[in-house]
């Protein structure tokens, strides 16, 4: 009974996550191959959809929104949250009071940011168009939710203002792990701030480098929630990215076997880099 205590305790969240995770990336894979509406029979169709997928102007427009998601997270937020983590890790008046600020953003939702950003971005009104008004850039005032060529950009800044702080508690976490002795050493042996920084703290922080880098990916990949609060996809597809376009074919043209296979090539990206990740975490253990 000793040997079965722990099964027993798992069986349910295991049961769980078979019914509401498993079972249902394999329905959504067998949905992919059918033509189906969501209320008549499916018909198989084989790999059509798939096809269509690669000479859709749409969907391979979704997929490049979704790499400059990737990008913008990767290439902002992990170094400004680590900016911000090192900063954090000082001791000032203030500091705590800073920290709580920098994280606020965490404890809001996306729908909760995009309806804020949609404020700060509306063409007329907004904070930042008044702003760039007030201080003699009015030139650079957009229609910033409206105009196909900087929507997305748009759209990541909103984002941005999230994932720095998550990126930051991160890098938070590993300078937990620096060896204070190791810096100390660095001091004595006359290291600058940068030196102290470049060659001893960064290369320590590289497990939290690896986790931040691909969890902003992995963010980057599915969002969804603040590109359909703030522009619906739009205009014209813009800013869409591949899981707003499945939401619209899935629920709003009822091609769920069309929106399945967008979700499926969705879910194989974002394996490959979580089994990347994994490789990289086992590879260091074995070193270790």
């Amino acid at each position: 009974m000793k040997k079965l205590t722990p099964y027993l305790y798992l069986s349910v969240p295991l049961a769980m996550y078979f019914v509401w995770v498993i079972f249902p990336i394999f329905q959504t894979i067998y949905v992919s191959f059918t033509r189906w509406d969501g209320m008549t029979r499916k018909v198989f169709v084989g790999l059509e959809n798939f096809r269509r997928l690669f000479s859709d102007r749409y969907f391979l427009l979704s997929l490049s929104n979704n790499i400059k998601w990737m990008i913008g997270f990767v290439l902002l937020s992990v170094p400004i949250g680590l900016l911000f983590a090192m900063l954090m890790d000082q001791k000032y008046p203030g500091q705590r009071v800073f920290k709580s600020l920098v994280y606020l953003p965490m404890a809001l939702s996306f729908v909760v940011i995009g309806q804020i950003w949609s404020w700060i971005l509306e063409p007329r009104s907004g904070v930042l168009n008044v702003f760039l008004r007030a201080v003699g850039l009015g030139s650079f005032a957009k229609a910033w939710l409206s105009d196909p060529q900087v929507v997305t950009y748009a759209l990541i800044l909103a984002a941005l203002w999230r994932q720095i702080p998550y990126a930051m508690i991160l890098f938070l976490a590993g300078l937990q792990n620096v060896s204070k002795e190791l810096v100390e050493a660095a001091v004595v042996d006359g290291a600058n701030s940068f030196q102290r920084f470049w060659y001893v703290i960064l290369p320590q922080l590289r497990p939290a480098m690896v986790i931040a880098i691909t969890v902003n990916i992995i963010d980057s990949l599915r969002a969804f929630d603040i590109v359909f609060v703030m522009t619906r996809g739009g205009p014209f597809y813009s800013s869409s990215v591949m899981a707003n376009y499945m939401y619209i074919h899935a629920f709003h043209n009822y091609r769920m076997g069309y929106g399945a296979a967008i979700a499926v090539i969705q879910f194989l990206i974002t394996l490959g880099f979580i089994l990347l990740y994994l490789y990289n975490v086992l590879k260091r253990e074995e070193r270790e």
